[in-house]
């Protein structure tokens, strides 16, 4: 009976194991479309790897966060990213870095992480932060979520949300956020909507927003 037990407990194990190891890996990008040809290869799904006999203490090592970004823009912020680019040891370990500064009143603009979720840390100034749910199941609408971070706060956007942080006071601010991917990718909804390349019908923005085209011409024209 004990041997029957065990050997029941070997193959449901085995079962198991097949369903956990039958998965692929996360995308570190938006896609990677096959090819049989490698001088058609222009991008891989991550980075190609260093001989560990050649890897030194600098390949872990990055500098910079101290400086701040150049927020002389329209938003009036700067993100400085530390992933795989960057810094080549983080290369398969699922996680990068990225620090935003904020001139009085800069924005953010409302984005999204396709790839990845983030865990932002304000270290200075008053930041407003937010996200939005996705489309709720029932038709009802979706729910922001907010808040008014100070120095040492910590807020979470989950991955793929739309979410925004807007620097409410009147000195510069910054902030570090820690993102679960090594290229999480960004989607600026703004620049993704009104200036695509080409630009998205203005039929379609039209009855989507329930704006008149010209409105719609207009907002594309800033973009």
């Amino acid at each position: 009976m004990a041997a029957y037990r065990f050997i029941a407990y070997l193959t449901l194990l085995a079962l198991t194991s097949s369903v956990v190891f039958a998965t692929d890996p996360s995308q570190l990008q938006d896609f990677c479309v096959a090819t049989n040809d490698p001088k058609n290869a222009l991008f891989v799904n991550g980075l190609f790897c260093k001989n560990p006999m050649a890897v030194t203490a600098e390949d872990f090592f990055a500098n910079g966060l101290d400086k701040p970004g150049n927020t002389n823009n329209k938003l009036g912020s700067a993100v400085t990213p530390v992933a795989a680019a960057q810094l080549p040891g983080l290369n398969t370990l699922g996680i990068s870095l990225a620090r935003l500064d904020f001139a009085p009143y800069g924005l953010v603009a409302p984005h999204t992480h396709p790839r990845a979720t983030e865990v932002f840390t304000v270290m200075e100034g008053t930041i407003y932060v937010g996200f939005v749910t996705s489309n709720p199941a029932d038709n009802s609408a979706n729910k922001l979520f907010t808040k008014v971070l100070k120095k040492g706060d910590v807020f979470v956007f989950p991955q793929g949300l739309v979410h925004f942080q807007l620097n409410v006071g009147k000195t510069p601010a910054f902030a570090l956020s820690a993102l679960s991917s090594q290229n999480p990718g960004v989607v600026t909804v703004g620049n993704a909507v009104f200036g695509s390349e080409a630009p998205i019908s203005v039929d379609v923005l039209s009855k989507a927003f329930q704006l008149d085209a010209n409105v719609i011409k207009y907002i594309q024209s800033k973009f």
